[in-house]
Parts: structure tokens; sequence; C-alpha cells
């Protein structure tokens, strides 16, 4: 398994500030830039691109918390974390809110696309920007929680570098899985009401 910390020669650790990794990825790609390559042997062109790919790939990983946790476990655990299919209990208020709001912007899509008046077609349009406010009301909420999650992830690192042994990290490493799926509930949930917004824009 490819290491993206290394690949990025940055630290194997839960946070990463977001706008240092940029800089080290766009330095660590330009060297491999088809601007930098072209006069080179087809062979050392190929390798350029092959390992601008997999830059490319750390970087999309690391950016984002939920894929760094994941990857970050995994190098660490050696598999995958286990996926949690149940909400936790705390959070069961937000992801039946979430889920119905889904529900009822689809059935409004699927009412919208069998108009054919115009008046019903406007009709549709105002239903539509209600359901996205309250979407975006929701999108809010989530917001909160990702903000608090964030400051728990980064309190967490602060915990993680000042125990460089890994053998005595299992309890870091648990709060670290607890961490990642609560980032995949919000990240789907994110990307869930996203996705009916942009469809009722139009």
């Amino acid at each position: 398994m490819t290491d993206y910390f290394s690949l990025l020669n940055e630290p194997r650790r839960p946070w990463l500030e977001p706008e240092a990794l940029k800089q080290k990825f766009l330095e660590l790609s330009a060297n491999v830039h088809p601007d930098r390559v072209h006069h080179l042997g087809e062979a050392e062109r190929a390798g350029a691109q092959e390992r601008s790919t997999r830059l490319n790939a750390a970087y999309q990983c690391l950016r984002q918390p939920k894929d760094r946790l994941r990857h970050l476990l995994e190098l660490e655990i050696g598999a995958l974390p286990k996926d949690i299919q149940r909400v936790p209990s705390d959070l069961m208020d937000l992801s039946l809110e979430v889920g119905g709001a889904c529900r009822e912007a689809d059935a409004l899509l699927e009412q919208k696309s069998k108009a054919t008046s115009a008046l019903l077609k406007v009709q549709f349009f105002e239903r539509g920007q209600e359901q996205i406010e309250l979407l975006q009301a929701l999108q809010q909420k989530i917001d909160v929680h990702l903000y608090t999650l964030t400051h728990a992830l980064r309190a967490l690192d602060a915990e993680w570098t000042a125990v460089p042994d890994p053998g005595k990290r299992a309890d870091l490493i648990q709060r670290l899985e607890e961490l990642y799926r609560l980032l995949s509930y919000f990240s789907r949930w994110t990307a869930q009401t996203g996705e009916r917004i942009a469809q009722l824009a139009f």
C-alpha cells in the first residue's frame, strides 16, 4: 500500500494544515509538470506522469479529513477501519431529519419531471425553493457538527504527536476510528443534501 504521507513528505498524523499541504503538493508536482519534462525521453516522461498521478491521488486523499483518517488508520492497523452502520443515538434525530428531507426532495423532483404546463413548472419552482431552504438549514446544522469535529481532531493530533511510540497509541487509535466514523456520517449527509440542492436549483 502506498503511504501518501510519505509521498508528500508529511508526517503520519491525524491533522495537516490545509494550506501547507497544498503548497507541498504544488512544489512536488512542479518537478514532474509536463513543461519541465517535455525534453526528456519517453520513459522519463512516462515516469513523471506516473509520479504526478500518484502525487495527485495522495493530495486528494490527505486534504479531506475523513479520507486522511481512513488512510492513517489503514497504515496504523494494517486494515481498513470497520464500517458501523448504526448511527449513534445522539445523531439519530439529525439522521432522520436528513433522510426525510431527502425523500421529500426526491418526491418533488419526480413530480417536477412530469410537469408539462408552465403554471405547474412555476409552482414546482416555488416549492423547490422552499425545499432548498430546508436543505440549506440542515447543511448549517451539519456544518456546526463538522466544526466541532475539526476541533476534536486537532486536539487528538496534539496527543498523537506527544506519543511518538506507535505501540502506545491504542487509545488514540480507538478515538481516531470514532472520529472517522462521525466524519463519514456527516460527509455522507453533506453530499446527500448538496446533491438535492443542486438538482432542485434547475
